[in-house]
């Protein structure tokens, strides 16, 4: 394995921990911009499976996706290098919210720097699903399963039910137009594991198996992450107030990298720095285990026609997620004539000069804190 693509890797991660703001499918975005647009890392095609593959599996989706292209391009080493690249700056700039707030009893507002931050990641989706949309619909019926989708998305379907119905109807079609027998899918899933129980102090060992179970089985968005740990962290243990929980999730959301940070925030209100680590690992850990099976097998899966029909329906079906997602965050980003001049001029220097997405999300940052300030 080559120094330099383990050090682009680095790189490459590293950066994009300081400067993807937005939650996942920003990061989605600005990693396809990274890795197919400027290096030509992966093809179209199979950056699309990697993220449908991505999808079926529980954790972080788009941390999994950088994970998994530091795998693609640097092997083991570029796996882990990639994870702890993006990871790390995120991790750091959290502890250092949770310092202040423990200390000085607030969370710094990041109203004005999303402000400028957010329509310009808008634009920067929309260019990856407009490039990613012309290799995943290869026909109409894809198109129609990608909308079906987003439309199911937006009654409150289950975003993995969608998924899995979508990777069903793929596989049943190419079935009924080959008339062969039915397969059985599975994925391995982890055994139940030992939890603190109501009442228990949150030793470092608790506080570690706690946010390991959630890195385990969560799907979904910031807002399940939400769910799931005010059901243990409030309701059940009784370690955190509403209010402590709430500030925790605006931390992971107003700062870059994954909103999955918000477990740091926690681990330190808990434990300090020890409970920072501890949380962090624990949340991310089944990340890098996924990915690396998942790693193995992605290549047999487009080889194989069956199931390279359902990674075409999974796809459709992630982007169709994707557009719906991108939909709801523009309702909240655009919010005046301001911003959605910032969204226009955004997508046409990445249409027409291809700017570096980076460039892009710190002059809507500077445009934002201007705004404050004037």
């Amino acid at each position: 394995m080559a120094r330099s693509e383990l050090i682009e890797v680095g790189v490459l991660a590293t950066r994009l921990g300081f400067t993807a703001f937005g939650g996942p499918a920003a990061h989605i975005a600005m990693l396809h911009d990274e890795v197919v647009t400027r290096r030509g890392w992966l093809s179209e095609q199979e950056f699309l499976d990697m993220l449908g593959a991505t999808s079926l599996i529980p954790g972080p989706n788009s941390t999994e996706m950088v994970i998994h292209v530091g795998a693609r391009r640097a092997g083991w080493r570029g796996l882990l290098l990639a994870g702890i690249g993006f990871i790390l700056p995120a991790a750091l700039i959290v502890t250092l919210l949770a310092w202040a707030y423990v200390n000085y009893g607030g969370t710094p507002s990041g109203e004005a720097l999303l402000y400028g931050v957010k329509p310009v990641v808008i634009a920067i989706v929309l260019q990856a699903l407009w490039k990613l949309g012309q290799t995943a619909v290869k026909g109409p019926w894809l198109a129609l399963l990608g909308a079906a989708v987003a439309l199911l998305y937006f009654v409150g379907v289950n975003e993995l039910a969608l998924l899995a119905a979508a990777a069903l109807v793929s596989v049943g079609l190419a079935l009924v137009r080959r008339r062969d027998s039915l397969m059985m899918l599975w994925w391995p899933m982890l055994g139940p594991l030992v939890m603190p129980q109501s009442g228990e102090e949150h030793g470092l060992w608790r506080i570690f198996w706690l946010f390991l179970k959630v890195g385990s089985v969560l799907y979904g968005s910031g807002y399940v992450l939400l769910a799931f740990l005010r059901n243990d962290l409030v309701v059940r243990l009784g370690w955190l107030t509403d209010q402590q929980l709430l500030d925790a999730i605006s931390i992971g959301q107003v700062t870059p990298g994954p909103v999955f940070t918000t477990a740091t925030f926690v681990g330190y209100l808990l434990a300090g720095v020890p409970g920072a680590v501890a949380a962090t690992v624990g949340i991310f850990l089944p990340a890098f285990i996924f990915v690396a099976i998942l790693h193995r097998w992605l290549p047999r899966l487009r080889e194989n026609a069956l199931l390279g029909q359902l990674l075409d329906g999974v796809n459709a079906a992630a982007l169709g997620l994707m557009a719906a997602v991108t939909l709801q965050l523009g309702r909240a980003a655009i919010v005046d004539p301001l911003t959605l001049l910032l969204a226009a001029a955004s997508a046409f220097a990445l249409w027409r000069w291809r700017l570096n997405s980076v460039w892009l999300i710190a002059l809507g940052a500077i445009v934002g804190l201007l705004m404050q300030s004037s």
